[in-house]
């Protein structure tokens, strides 16, 4: 079999939640668990379907759509004390992600949709947190949230690079879409089924160390 042919980029930006640790998972239970409490019984797997890489609030205001009535006004702040405690039991990286990021020699950075403590968490816990301190972004802190491409677009800005010179390393549909948007080179981290609506152009993957079979990094 031929060679994969690879190609050069001087910066990877990662997604947090579902690509570098599994705290989709994690929290997706935790939800449900209280929408449960709540009388309003969803599905781990439907939630996940829906919510995965969204933003908190458009995700609130989908479930009130579905259940036909308001949430607490407080369901967010209670579903993330809730999320915390559980993070630092259960989290764990996905797998790969420690090896790919020690392994890498061009310049990389995270940007995710969730805001920066929760981040910090869920890196703290995992190992992962010395590898990208003062390298993270939040949608929080530019006030736009994928699929929006703006997020991306701020990172590349900041870490001084062009954005088709970006690897962009996504594992839901709201990220890859963001990455297509800004002109980046998107992969897709697809362990199981492949989302159907991936645009063509992206590339998927099944597992991290399969970023060194498709771009250069190792500089």
């Amino acid at each position: 079999m031929a060679k994969q042919e690879t190609v050069a980029v001087d910066l990877v930006i990662f997604d947090c939640d579902g690509t570098l640790v599994d705290s989709e998972t994690v929290a997706t239970e935790v939800m449900v668990d209280y929408l449960a409490e709540l009388g309003m019984p969803l599905s781990a797997e439907v939630a996940l379907a829906r919510f995965k890489g969204g933003r908190m609030a458009d995700c609130v205001a989908e479930l009130e759509q579905m259940f036909g009535r308001s949430l607490p006004a407080d369901f967010t702040k209670v579903l993330r004390d809730r999320i915390a405690p559980v993070l630092h039991q259960r989290l764990q990286p996905i797998e790969g992600a420690l090896e790919l990021v020690q392994s890498l020699k061009v310049p990389f950075c995270m940007a995710s949709n969730g805001p920066l403590h929760q981040i910090k968490v869920s890196l703290s816990v995992t190992g992962l947190w010395p590898y990208f301190e003062g390298r993270i972004f939040s949608a929080y802190e530019v006030g736009s949230w994928k699929p929006a491409p703006d997020l991306f677009l701020h990172a590349a800005r900041t870490m001084g690079v062009e954005p088709s010179r970006c690897a962009v390393v996504e594992d839901s549909l709201p990220g890859v879409q963001a990455g297509v948007a800004a002109g980046m080179q998107v992969f897709a981290l697809q362990p199981e089924q492949v989302e159907a609506k991936l645009p063509k152009q992206v590339k998927v993957i099944s597992r991290l160390t399969e970023l060194h079979e498709h771009i250069n990094i190792a500089g």
